[in-house]
């Protein structure tokens, strides 16, 4: 197990790694009949779900994989948990957007797998992302939630209308060397960086397509307290990413995305679950607009 720190502290704005410079180092895994994929993932006490993402990993019917967890000096069990799973682990203290940028820096995969600790991958997902690679320059992964109690199934509800809708949805997997030409994720983003990314390979002119195989996001057992509050925290840092993005960002947002008249037979067959997720959004727009005016705020007056 190779523990690897790395303070990234300073607060004066600049990236770490000039856009340009051969931030991913090359691979030499091309020619391999079967390529390495490498998993990144950013932790921060995650030891709650940590497990069960690094399983899923590890239980997929492709076998060539890497993983790198790269810990945000957590104070739990994150880190041990990952040793267990023969990950190597980085310290880092960074945003997300940065910890996932260092991870494929210290990776050697042909392929980039980006994932949050709280996703499981189902056991196909890496199989049928190689297969596709050979068409496509980097792929969408369709997620589903999973939880126990009333707001997580609203969410589970939720998120069953995103499955297809490309504003919603964002690429995960990717050829390292297109990785590499756009320069990674935005360091200076802390919400939207996954939506970002997404956006900028599409423009540069790359292919991007969508498998099957599905990753499913633990919600555990989801209070309305947590998610609203998770909101109010991405609302803070998301006025980076609508001032980048604001044509998709209106869209992104809105209480209302999960209404699409391609889904509304989903909606309607669960009315009970509907009305709270209903409630549940309009208190979510309501804390992220909370989050944006906070931070407008406090730069208005500094």
């Amino acid at each position: 197990m190779e523990i690897t720190v790395v303070d990234d502290s300073s607060t004066d704005g600049t990236q770490p790694y000039a856009r340009g410079h051969n931030r991913f180092p090359a691979t030499h895994d091309s020619k391999m009949m079967h390529p390495r994929v490498s998993v990144v993932i950013p932790t921060h006490n995650s030891e709650r779900t940590i497990d069960r993402c690094l399983k899923s990993v590890r239980d997929q019917k492709y076998h060539n994989v890497e993983i790198v967890v790269v810990d945000r000096f957590s104070s739990d069990e994150t880190v041990e948990v990952a040793r267990q799973f023969g990950a190597k682990v980085i310290s880092y203290n960074g945003i997300r957007s940065k910890s996932r940028n260092m991870g494929a820096m210290s990776t050697t995969g042909e392929f980039l797998l980006s994932i949050d600790s709280d996703m499981e991958l189902t056991t196909h997902v890496l199989s049928e992302c190689i297969t596709k690679s050979t068409h496509f320059d980097a792929l969408i992964l369709p997620e589903i939630s999973v939880g126990e109690g009333y707001w997580a199934k609203c969410r589970i509800l939720e998120k069953s209308c995103y499955i297809g809708d490309d504003f919603l949805e964002a690429a995960r997997f990717f050829r390292r060397d297109v990785f590499q030409h756009v320069g990674g994720y935005d360091d200076q983003l802390e919400a939207g960086e996954d939506w970002d990314i997404h956006i900028r390979i599409g423009r540069a002119g790359y292919s991007i397509g969508r498998i099957e195989a599905v990753v499913r996001h633990v919600e555990g057992r989801l209070s309305l307290h947590e998610a609203i509050l998770k909101k109010y925290m991405y609302g803070k840092t998301l006025n980076s990413y609508l001032r980048k993005h604001s044509y998709y960002a209106r869209r992104q947002i809105s209480a209302l995305r999960f209404i699409d008249r391609r889904k509304w037979r989903v909606l309607v067959r669960d009315p009970l679950h509907l009305v709270g997720l209903i409630f549940m959004k309009m208190c979510e727009w309501f804390m992220i607009t909370l989050g944006r005016l906070m931070m407008s705020g406090n730069h208005r007056f500094k």
